[in-house]
């Protein structure tokens, strides 16, 4: 039996393993063309996933009931050489029947990322494909030893600063976005005294979970610009040495109904993080950089900042919203969802 969640959990580390199995059996009976081989990453694959306390279970059994909380992150690598567009497409289609039984049987998210080997080589200086390289599990066809044979396992203390800048943009994103559903619950409540006042359920999680993560987030972001990035989460947790930082690790492993802190502080730590680690690449222009945003964006944007990467370009964007306190607008949207 593999170990999946953090903490001596037995029985939920069977729980992945059973559905991993159940996963695997499914896609091998497809034989879908072109899949090379199927693992589990993320949290899970790494032996930190999270564990939730299921408190309405709880009131009815007399007897606390954990359950998973992360959500399921399987890697679908296809064959070296595969065309990417058309093998990536053709594999998230085949696999979409089983995310979407597994999802309902388990109560949690499973989702499928179809990588082939050349992006993998690519992207390989990438936080999440470096995770990736080191904690996954064996679910379908090829073994992983096999499917990242030869691929570079970066020190974490290496990594490239705009991984940095990538964790605060996606980060700054993910707080703009839960001020959004603060206010839209705000706004209602003003405008109606029959308004609830309680935040509905799935927003109250998905503001919880923002303003914990970009906690993390912006913890993580400044290890990496200090080159003092470890692999688990204790380690971070440890080197960075702050509580705050410290409460959204024990949050990622055991998830409660409350954020760590409130919006405003999150954004103020969101904020000196990006006051220590900005200016890594900020001189760094490149007709590169300036042909990858006109490609995908087809236009050139803001002059002041054309011909830096266009996470530092969308990072500014963001910034500028967070300082602000203002709603990310549909342009910035779309180039988050873009470059992210």
């Amino acid at each position: 039996m593999g170990r999946h969640v953090a903490g001596e959990m037995p029985a939920l580390d069977r729980l992945v393993d059973d559905a991993c199995a159940g996963i695997g059996r499914e896609i091998d009976a497809l034989c879908v063309p072109r899949l090379a081989g199927v693992v589990l990453g993320g949290g899970y694959g790494r032996g930190e996933g999270g564990v939730r306390e299921n408190s309405a279970l709880e009131l009815q059994l007399k007897s606390p009931t954990l359950t998973l909380s992360n959500d399921l992150d399987f890697f679908a690598i296809t064959e070296d050489g595969a065309p990417e567009a058309e093998s990536v497409a053709a594999i998230g289609d085949a696999l979409k029947p089983i995310s979407e039984k597994w999802t309902a049987k388990l109560g949690i998210d499973v989702d499928f990322t179809v990588k082939t080997p050349w992006r993998i080589r690519h992207d390989q200086e990438r936080l999440m494909i470096q995770e990736l390289l080191r904690g996954y599990c064996d679910v379908a066809g090829k073994k992983g030893d096999e499917l990242f044979a030869g691929m570079e396992r970066v020190d974490a203390a290496k990594l490239p600063w705009m991984e940095a800048a990538r964790l605060l943009m996606n980060r700054g994103m993910g707080l703009l976005l839960a001020k959004c559903k603060i206010e839209s619950v705000e706004c209602k409540i003003d405008g109606s005294s029959a308004v609830e006042s309680r935040m509905p359920d799935a927003e109250h999680d998905f503001v919880v979970r923002n303003i914990n993560k970009c906690i993390l987030g912006a913890g993580d972001a400044r290890l990496i610009a200090r080159h003092a990035y470890a692999w688990r989460a204790e380690d971070r947790a440890r080197a960075l040495g702050d509580a705050l930082y410290g409460a959204a690790v024990e949050w990622k492993f055991r998830p409660k109904s409350e954020a760590v802190c409130e919006w405003e502080k999150a954004r103020e730590v969101w904020l000196a993080a990006l006051d220590e680690v900005s200016g890594g690449a900020r001189n760094s222009r490149t007709l590169r950089n300036a042909a990858r945003w006109l490609v995908r964006r087809r236009s050139a944007g803001d002059i002041r900042t054309f011909a830096l990467d266009p996470v530092v370009r969308v990072l500014d964007s963001v910034a500028r919203r967070v300082r602000e306190r203002r709603a990310p607008g549909d342009a910035l949207m779309r180039d988050w969802e873009i470059f992210n």
